[in-house]
């Protein structure tokens, strides 16, 4: 797979507003880039620190692509379902680390950082998917369903 840099947000003044424009919550957590290259799973830092978490990895070997990198934030939510760095920050919670993904960079060997956005990146990942399950379905000669 291509290397793969974090994008990096930057300081505005006022929101953008209109219907091309997406906006997320900020989740107060570790930058990650979840890295998935067959059994190979890493999780790294924005600082390039390797951080993989058991859960996520484990999680991330379920997943039937075996190829793909995705950008989001490891955090441990509070009883009020706020994210709480303190508590992921002391390793006291490490079985609570959720991993919220927000970019997928890259999905089954296709570099995904050219499209123009998250509804792209979707429609990519859904045919990437069809055409996988196509390609499965004509390999056993089985249908669709």
């Amino acid at each position: 797979m291509p290397p793969f840099e974090f994008c990096i947000p930057t300081v505005g003044t006022k929101f953008p507003s209109g219907p091309e424009w997406l906006h997320e919550i900020k989740y107060d957590g570790y930058r990650l880039r979840l890295e998935r290259d067959g059994d190979r799973v890493r999780l790294i830092t924005r600082g390039g620190y390797n951080w993989t978490d058991p859960w996520i990895v484990e999680a991330a070997l379920k997943n039937r692509v075996r190829r793909f990198v995705i950008d989001g934030e490891a955090v441990v939510l509070g009883v009020d379902g706020v994210s709480d760095f303190d508590a992921l920050h002391s390793g006291k919670q490490n079985d609570e680390v959720q991993l919220y993904a927000f970019d997928i960079l890259a999905l089954d060997g296709d570099d995904l950082r050219g499209l123009a956005d998250a509804q792209d990146q979707s429609r990519a990942a859904i045919g990437a998917a069809s055409r996988r399950h196509l390609r499965r379905a004509v390999r056993t000669g089985r249908d669709w369903a």
